[in-house]
């Protein structure tokens, strides 16, 4: 019960302080950056406030569908900038859609009365569909961790000796601070998304 608790307050922290940087970042940057910032405070913080333990804090039966509404208005936003632009709004639109999904499946029946499932593991939605969702999120996870590992460093190489004098000259990639702007910033904040929602798809 307490190892519970204790995981369930974890990715509330995690997806609350992903969810607090990404509305930080949307109020520094502009277009379509902002957009996606935007996109991915709003599922940060739903997250959170979708994986409270049941233990401490009890959601009424209709908060369910109040997600639901969020993120399938989410969803929508996503397919029609998947439509458009395509990119990581594609990946937006699957995370908004697998959130839609498990707050469905944890309004059923078979997950009432145990904070849908996130307490203690409960049956509920689609085992196959379910599965999916699983495997895309940790092939993202795997992918996005891998681009954040730093690259082997090359061994000396015999031979002559070249020297290379390097200017370097401030570049700003839009308004606002320095930090939000770092890309790998942002792709961490993705990465804790994708993770939390493998933790939550896993207690479905």
């Amino acid at each position: 019960m307490h190892g519970a608790t204790l995981s369930g307050w974890l990715l509330v922290v995690l997806c609350a302080a992903t969810g607090v940087y990404c509305l930080l970042r949307m109020r520094a940057c502009a277009g379509e950056e902002r957009r996606a910032a935007g996109g991915e405070a709003l599922m940060g913080l739903g997250m959170a406030v979708m994986a409270l333990p049941a233990t401490v804090v009890a959601q009424p039966g209709w908060s369910w569908a109040v997600y639901a509404a969020v993120f399938g208005g989410a969803a929508l936003f996503g397919l029609a900038g998947a439509a458009r632009r395509g990119g990581h709004h594609l990946h937006h639109l699957v995370g908004s859609l697998a959130m839609l999904y498990m707050a469905v499946a944890m309004a059923a029946p078979v997950a009432q009365g145990a904070h849908s499932g996130h307490a203690t593991g409960t049956a509920g939605g689609i085992p196959v569909l379910t599965g999916g969702l699983l495997l895309y999120y940790t092939v993202y996870v795997l992918r996005a961790g891998a681009r954040l590992a730093p690259a082997p460093s090359a061994g000396p190489v015999p031979g002559p000796v070249t020297v290379t004098v390097t200017v370097t000259v401030p570049v700003t990639s839009g308004p606002g601070p320095a930090w939000a702007h770092r890309p790998e910033l942002t792709l961490v904040c993705r990465l804790s998304m994708a993770l939390a929602t493998v933790a939550m798809l896993v207690t479905l």
